[in-house]
């Protein structure tokens, strides 16, 4: 049903090459509550009760200022806003019906020492003097109050001129993209020579750049200055979502759990009126509306896990895997503009079945796409679980790392090889995957001087993987997706090199550990075995490629972990038959 290389059979992982060329082709009947799962550790809050909202309060102490509404019920104030929301406590009902909820104060997130992160659609700019002047004395009203004790002071953003237009993301993401869509190995080769003028040119990695850049700005107001903060957007379930998602991913480790992620996700975009269906280009009316915000998040948050990967609970897999399920069209997460939207074209009677309302699928339960050891990759392995508080010491011990103190400032000498591809791994996790870094050195967008302090100081002391997070944006600190972009660029692969080896090597430390604890202390075993299925495929295959689990691996080691029919197709290339590698199918024989 989901493509060429499908079968009938659930795949152990995607089994397409391009996830935009599927498309739906039978009916579903049947909608998965992910609260209902039976691992009762990924429950994903979605957002659509008003209890939902009261328990997010009470979990970030924001319910002594802010409150869960219920005013948009029948969606009687504005078909784009969800059915319940949160408001500063101050906001009358009279003033949310009085613009549509335009120009009303919603609350994100409330930091822990009371400071808040909000949101605002605001008004169009092109007005008539009279209805301009009521309007502003209306926004006049409300920044008076939510700046009123016991309210913090307050600073607005204007993302619209802060951030890059949604035209400009659109444009450097589409330059982007086609670096990666090659034919053959000869186009491949001949655009090696000028890899980083074309990815300079694209302005992709200074967008991601920026817009965290912006994130760390808004943690600075909240976590230092201890001021509210509120963002504006014309509609603001576009760049409000990204900046919201990433203040809550830095400075809450809730958020960096699977279960906290996808309640996030929930929470700004699905519930929050992301036009995912105009977005995304879903019915491929329109290109004017189309626009990769939520993959620009993605993105940003993919720089966080690879900086900091014993902070996140999820891979990068998850985030790539995440992103595929962008464009597969049986899942109702990502294909309406609102809620209102999906609940008008879920409920009619032309969309009964005999087994009751014709339902989505929700994403988030994975078992419908993946089995159990395919959901392995997933879950990450190192992630540093949060310490449970020990009631006989006053102070728990914080998780220290060691922070790597030299960056790579100088720029590599050229190999005598052929192209960026066949150099060592140093080599490419250093320069074709690094920003070029000369136009950071001389930029004249150098940060204020309080968030220069703010982000030189955090990053002066040892990491809390479960406090705040500020993710490192200097030159080469910023990098491309590699396992996203290049996964389908046989050329692009590193048999037994990239960050998988190492993986590997620290999995089997990992294993051998638990082994000798189990030997220690029997009655503790199972609690200490854990779900390592993916360390077992790592530690049993001789060479892995950078690319796994979506890559061929060596002959004479464990079969594929991701097999798609893309492998099939280009086994006929004459630059591969030479190959050692083979595709065989992962279906019978994972055990």
């Amino acid at each position: 049903m989901l493509g060429s290389g499908a079968k009938a059979a659930k795949p152990s992982f995607v089994s397409y090459i391009s996830p935009e060329e599927i498309h739906i082709k039978e009916p579903i009947e049947k909608e998965v509550n992910p609260r209902l799962l039976p691992d009762g550790r990924n429950q994903t809050v979605m957002f659509d009760t008003l209890e939902d909202w009261r328990d997010e309060l009470e979990r970030t102490k924001g319910n002594v200022k802010y409150k869960a509404v219920t005013t948009n019920e029948g969606y009687r104030v504005s078909e784009k806003l969800p059915l319940y929301f949160v408001v500063p406590i101050c906001v009358s009902e009279e003033s949310i019906l009085k613009y549509e909820g335009r120009g009303i104060p919603i609350w994100c997130w409330s930091c822990h020492n009371g400071a808040a992160l909000l949101k605002m659609s605001a008004f169009p700019k092109e007005q008539d003097d009279s209805t301009s002047q009521m309007q502003k004395a209306f926004l006049d009203g409300i920044y008076k109050t939510i700046s009123k004790p016991p309210y913090e002071l307050l600073k607005t953003d204007d993302l619209s001129s802060s951030l890059p237009s949604l035209q400009d993301i659109q444009t450097a993401y589409m330059r982007f993209k086609q670096l990666f869509l090659i034919d053959n190995s000869t186009d491949f080769w001949a655009t090696d020579v000028k890899w980083f003028s074309l990815l300079e040119s694209t302005n992709w990695l200074e967008i991601i750049r920026r817009v965290l850049k912006k994130a760390i700005e808004v943690a600075e107001c909240l976590e230092r200055q201890h001021t509210n903060v509120l963002l504006i957007e014309e509609s603001a379930t576009d760049l409000c979502c990204v900046i919201s998602s990433l203040v809550q991913v830095m400075m809450d480790s809730y958020s960096r759990t699977k279960a906290g992620f996808q309640s996030l996700i929930q929470k700004e975009w699905v519930i929050g009126g992301h036009g995912f269906l105009d977005r995304c280009n879903h019915l491929h009316k329109s290109d004017k509306e189309e626009a990769p915000v939520f993959l620009l998040l993605l993105n940003c948050v993919w720089q966080l896990v690879q900086q900091y990967p014993p902070a996140f609970e999820f891979t990068e897999t998850y985030l790539t895997v995440l992103s595929d399920s962008l464009y597969v069209p049986i899942f109702s997460t990502f294909f309406f503009n609102s809620q209102h939207q999906k609940d008008t074209n879920t409920s009619g009677e032309s969309l009964k079945t005999q087994s009751g309302p014709f339902r989505f699928l929700t994403v988030w339960d994975w078992s419908v796409q993946f089995d159990p050891k395919a959901q392995a990759f997933l879950n990450n392995p190192l992630y540093a679980e949060k310490p449970k508080p020990d009631k006989s010491q006053r102070k728990t011990a914080r998780f220290k790392h060691q922070r790597q103190l030299s960056l790579p400032l100088t720029q590599t000498k050229s190999s005598t090889k052929r192209g960026f591809f066949r150099e060592e791994t140093d080599h490419l996790i250093k320069n074709i995957l690094g920003k070029r870094i000369g136009k950071f050195i001389n930029s004249s967008d150098e940060p204020p001087n309080s968030f220069r302090e703010f982000y030189d100081s955090w990053r002066s002391k040892p990491v809390d993987y479960h406090g705040l997070l500020l993710p490192r944006i200097d030159g080469p600190d910023i990098k491309v997706w590699a396992q996203r972009y290049l996964r389908w660029i046989p050329e692009a692969q590193l048999h037994g090199g990239g960050t998988i080896a190492t993986a590997a090597k620290i999995l089997d430390l990992m294993e051998e550990v638990q082994s000798l604890q189990v030997k220690m202390d029997e009655e503790h075993s199972q609690a200490v075995s854990g779900d390592v299925h993916s360390a077992a495929l790592l530690r049993n295959s001789a060479r892995l490629s950078s690319l796994f689990p979506f890559a061929l691996l060596q002959r004479q080691s464990i079969k594929p972990a991701l097999p798609t029919s893309t492998w099939k197709d280009l086994e006929d290339e004459d630059d591969l038959v030479k190959r050692d590698d083979e595709f065989v199918d992962l279906s019978d024989d994972m055990s």
